[in-house]
């Protein structure tokens, strides 16, 4: 037999007296349900009730003899008169002539006729009339269980919590009424109030979140309960302000680290008091953090969308701005915390928008990005911002703005993973089958403890983090060529391919080797085609070259016809025109005679040379300076380009300027008359250059350059002498000279010092063309 149980079981009358008291407290609260929701039905139909005889008031009111004279006959043909009597029809007729049957108001509920009562009717017509007392207000109330003492049962109930929806719509209509009768200057007095009392409690707020985070999150809850605000005359202020304090105080309230949700066995074990208490606000924090964004994010769309939502508050008009705000909001958020949880919910929603048609919000998010490049040092950010874009891209069949694949310029990507194995940590680690063959039990012991200890030291060592940040940083530039490569192939023809070209230059040092040979093939072709203007053919070229100075060198290969469109291309730069192309023009020549010298025939670089000192008559004296410096590189990496300083011919035929072929157009048979020219240009680095490269590029004595001069390369000088402001200062002249040739001095180079009235026909004479 089983053990009988001691738990007492409940009785019969217990249950059933338990039970009525659920019954009662079912009963109660179902009645409060009706009476609430009976109470709201009533207020409905005063406002219908209202808004009817408002409508009514506003109508003019109708001529009696107009219904009588048009529609009475009507009335009476409608009517089946051959039933009636004729008592019945006059009766009838007498009551469409009256005017309370016409003119009545239909939502009254008072009698039509009134004419004489009995005293009985008159006094109970007085008692049914609502008597005047103290309102008091109903409370809410909801029933709960009983708690069970010595005396008995006691009922337990709580107050329910009055809504703020009907106070806030009780104050708001409060408020149109006040400022219905008010003038334009007192609405704006009145406006400047309530903005004022909103800063001040949004100032308060902030400020007790900020001091005290942990006590005080909740109220970060209170202040996006503003971004709700109802009130149009102050509805776009106090949203675009409860914004920007809501980011402020994340940004220095949010932690350092990523907040992760609590696992289950987490939650049950037992923490301390100050541990719980910082659960419970990183837990308040992120929530409010999330819904923060979502909010930011609805009124993007909502712009987006041109909708008009939470009840009229704000106008279309007024989303724009709401917008701007949002998305500064987004950009402040998405640079200062990229640690931070949802930081690539907030990647994925401005990338989008870099392609937006509104400039101002495009230009926002695109300065962003490259600040977000720039800052990165560890590249998942990087990652997650190209692997957008990339969809991006795809997504729009290529149709977007060269601004978007223009801040992948700003990659912070020096290396890349190019082998795995040597990548590896140098220490090796036995396996389990190595330790049991060639260890004994205790030695398996101590190695077991020595490579955990070696596994600490070389995370102390951040070997492995560097690891991972090459493999970071070859995922993302996969993913940019993967752009670059899709554009070439898909979309050659398209605005895009400016940016795409300027890319595959800037990381053409990086570029696998295996793509080599059909990159080459594709940039021939577009430069071949012709549709390329000079800055894109000019990054054609830059990439090619900078592909051939790095890994390419292995590949043996002549790019003569690149040599040959860039040799076409240099005349193509003067004054007239931006001087932008001068440094892709100063960068190719510095790869493709200077790097690549042991590659490059003496009559290919002189004639170079001499197009380049032809080119440096026409330009703009900072890009003047640039193209002096890089023919000063020229003569010495080519040191028997002296030869263009003699006045003597060096072979047969004629010099052929026309000629784009840099190998035979007979460079050796001129001279660079164009320096005399620049030594009586009107800026002074200019001549001092001209003369320095007049008496052989030397790099001691009198006629060498001074060293902030010489040690600069071609591309900083242009900078430098860029930014600054190019003061005139004319030569001074001097009386003529009877003698107007050209001497030569002894080892038959020129003697550059001839007066100012020589000509250029006079030094084409002397050169013997």
């Amino acid at each position: 037999n089983k053990p009988r149980s001691k738990k007492r079981r409940p009785t019969f009358r217990r249950l059933l007296k338990t039970s009525g008291v659920k019954l009662e407290n079912k009963l109660k609260n179902r009645q409060l349900k009706q009476n609430v929701s009976a109470k709201k039905q009533r207020k409905e139909q005063k406002r219908l009730r209202q808004a009817v005889k408002g409508a009514v008031a506003a109508l003019p009111p109708r001529p009696l003899e107009t219904y009588y004279e048009e529609e009475e006959e009507d009335f009476l043909e409608s009517l089946p008169t051959d039933m009636l009597e004729d008592d019945d029809l006059q009766l009838m007729s007498s009551m469409a002539q009256r005017a309370s049957f016409i003119t009545r108001d239909l939502s009254s509920c008072a009698p039509v006729h009134s004419g004489k009562k009995r005293g009985s009717e008159v006094t109970k017509d007085y008692e049914k009339l609502p008597r005047k007392m103290a309102r008091i207000e109903q409370k809410e109330v909801i029933h709960l269980l009983p708690i069970k003492d010595k005396t008995g049962l006691i009922p337990q109930s709580i107050q329910k919590p009055v809504s703020q929806k009907e106070e806030e719509e009780e104050e708001e209509e409060d408020d149109e009424d006040s400022m219905e009768g008010l003038t334009a200057e007192e609405r704006e007095q009145r406006r400047a109030q309530k903005i004022q009392e909103k800063k001040l409690r949004i100032a308060a707020l902030g400020s007790a979140v900020i001091s005290d985070p942990i006590s005080n999150v909740k109220r970060v809850k209170e202040l996006r309960g503003m971004l709700m605000e109802a009130d149009p005359s102050v509805a776009v202020t106090v949203r675009k302000l409860v914004m920007v304090s809501l980011m402020e105080i994340f940004k220095d309230v949010a932690p350092t680290y990523r907040i992760r949700p609590l696992t289950e066995d987490e939650k049950t074990t037992k923490v301390k008091k100050e541990t719980q208490q910082l659960r419970e606000f990183e837990e308040i924090l992120v929530s409010q953090y999330k819904f923060y964004l979502e909010d930011l994010e609805q009124i993007i769309k909502d712009w987006k969308q041109q909708k008009k939502k939470r009840r009229q508050a704000v106008n279309l008009q007024s989303y724009g701005g709401l917008a701007a705000v949002a998305v500064r909001c987004l950009t402040e958020l998405l640079l200062a915390l990229p640690h931070f949880n949802f930081h690539n919910n907030i990647i994925v929603l401005l990338v989008p928008l870099m392609n937006d048609a509104d400039r101002q919000v495009s230009d926002m998010c695109c300065d962003a990005f490259r600040k977000l490049f720039v800052q990165d040092k560890l590249g998942a950010a990087s990652l997650a911002t190209v692997r957008v874009i990339s969809g991006l891209v795809k997504s729009l069949s290529y149709s977007v703005r060269p601004e978007v694949l223009q801040t992948l310029l700003s990659l912070r990507i020096r290396e890349v993973k190019k082998d795995i194995e040597a990548t590896k940590p140098t220490k090796k680690f036995m396996n389990y089958q190595e330790k049991k063959k060639n260890l004994s039990r205790m030695q398996r012991k101590w190695k077991k403890a020595e490579e955990k200890l070696d596994k600490e030291l070389l995370e102390a060592e951040a070997s492995e983090n560097k690891e991972h940040k090459l493999k970071l940083h070859t995922e993302t530039l996969n993913m940019v060529f993967l752009v670059y490569f899709r554009i070439l192939k898909k979309a050659h023809r398209s605005a895009l391919l400016p940016a795409v070209l300027e890319g595959l230059a800037n990381f053409a040092h990086l570029i696998n080797l295996e793509f080599f040979d059909d990159l080459l093939n594709v940039l021939q072709n577009l430069i071949q085609s012709g549709d390329l203007s000079n800055q894109e053919s000019l990054h054609c070229i830059q990439t090619v070259f900078t592909i051939l100075s790095g890994q390419g060198d292995v590949l043996n290969i002549d790019p003569l016809t690149f040599y040959q469109h860039l040799y076409r291309m240099l005349p193509r730069l003067h004054a007239g025109a931006s001087n932008d192309d001068v440094i892709i023009v100063l960068r190719c020549l510095d790869t493709m005679l200077t790097r690549r010298k042991k590659q490059v025939t003496l009559q290919r670089a002189m004639a170079f040379v001499k197009r380049l000192s032809t080119l440096s008559l026409h330009l703009l004296p900072d890009a003047s300076v640039g193209i002096l410096a890089a023919t000063r590189a020229a003569l010495h990496s080519f040191p028997k380009c002296d030869f263009l300083l003699d006045n003597e011919i060096q072979g047969s035929g004629f010099y052929l300027p026309e000629l784009d072929d840099p190998e035979h157009c007979n460079a050796q048979n001129t001279a660079l008359w164009e320096l005399h020219t620049l030594q009586r240009h009107y800026h002074p680095v200019v001549r001092l250059f001209a003369a320095h490269l007049s008496r052989g590029a030397p790099s001691e004595g009198s006629a060498a350059l001074n060293v902030e001069l010489s040690r600069r390369a071609p591309v900083e000088l242009f900078r430098d002498y860029s930014l600054k402001d190019m003061t005139f200062n004319p030569p001074v002249d001097k009386p003529p000279t009877k003698k107007k040739v050209i001497k030569s001095n002894g080892r038959g180079r020129l003697n550059l010092t001839v007066d100012i009235n020589n000509t250029v026909d006079t030094v084409i004479n002397m050169i013997g063309n």
